[in-house]
């Protein structure tokens, strides 16, 4: 294949051989299909720095195969120590919560996402695990995307590990998305 100036301004002339047909037969093709058929993205937030750069992976992923991102914040339901003899109002509180996650989930939205892809946000209360898990499943979720903070030690031992249980137990395939590590999302 020989590519020639042409008359006119930005454009060239390409003669070809009989053995280049192949190859424009190619570049005129659709690319081959993705063997991959992701169409829900669950993203579990805690509004980290480790959380919001798990959501930078999720993005292109869900752009390129097309889908859906649910944003998922977990309320912690709270040790009622006391009961109600602390004059706490727990379920006013656990409604303060729900809603300022849901305020945070949404300008995450906003700011993030920037409508690239389809999004919703969607609040829970109750154990983390227990709930990423659910949502997972009645979505039902082609991929979780959940960042984990890497403890180790008695931190990981006090503190648990969301993801590593995640992991173990989640119904789809999950990608973890580490504090520090060998970046492959540009920006």
């Amino acid at each position: 294949m020989k590519a020639k100036p042409s008359t006119h301004p930005g454009e060239v002339v390409l003669e070809i051989n009989r053995g280049d047909e192949s190859l424009l037969g190619a570049a005129g093709s659709k690319p081959a299909a993705s063997l991959f058929r992701l169409k829900k993205i669950l993203v579990p937030i805690d509004f980290s720095d480790c959380a919001k750069k798990a959501l930078q992976y999720a993005i292109p992923l869900a752009r390129q195969h097309q889908a859906a991102l649910t944003l998922l914040y977990v309320v912690p339901r709270p040790n009622y120590v006391g009961g109600e003899y602390t004059g706490l109002d727990y379920a006013r509180l656990e409604a303060d919560q729900s809603a300022a996650a849901d305020k945070q989930l949404c300008a995450l939205v906003v700011d993030e996402v920037r409508a690239l892809v389809p999004a919703k946000t969607l609040v829970r209360t109750g154990l983390p695990v227990v709930e990423i898990l659910d949502v997972a499943r009645t979505l039902p979720a082609d991929l979780i995307v959940i960042s984990t903070h890497g403890r180790t030690g008695l931190k990981h031992v006090l503190l648990g590990s969301v993801a590593e249980d995640v992991v173990r137990r989640a119904p789809c395939p999950v990608l973890v998305v580490r504090e520090h590590e060998h970046e492959f999302v540009a920006g």
